[in-house]
């Protein structure tokens, strides 16, 4: 994720694609697998990445509304 792309989103999509984020967190988390060290490797990588993105967007919705 070292890519970066700028656009503007209205609340409701902003609202969109965190609940879309929620459902792939979930999904990565109740996936069965064996707990091999790489795959819990793996699955922390993936949560990171998904909780990274998160926080990005919803931090961008609490600092346009301070601007405001």
């Amino acid at each position: 994720m070292s890519e970066s792309l700028n656009f503007e989103l209205n609340d409701e999509q902003r609202e969109v694609l965190l609940r879309g984020l929620r459902f792939v967190r979930r999904s990565i988390m109740l996936k069965q697998e064996d707990p091999t060290p790489a795959y819990v490797e793996k699955r922390s990588s993936e949560l990171q990445d998904v909780e990274a993105l998160s926080k990005l967007i919803s931090d961008r919705s609490v600092a346009e509304e301070a601007v405001v």
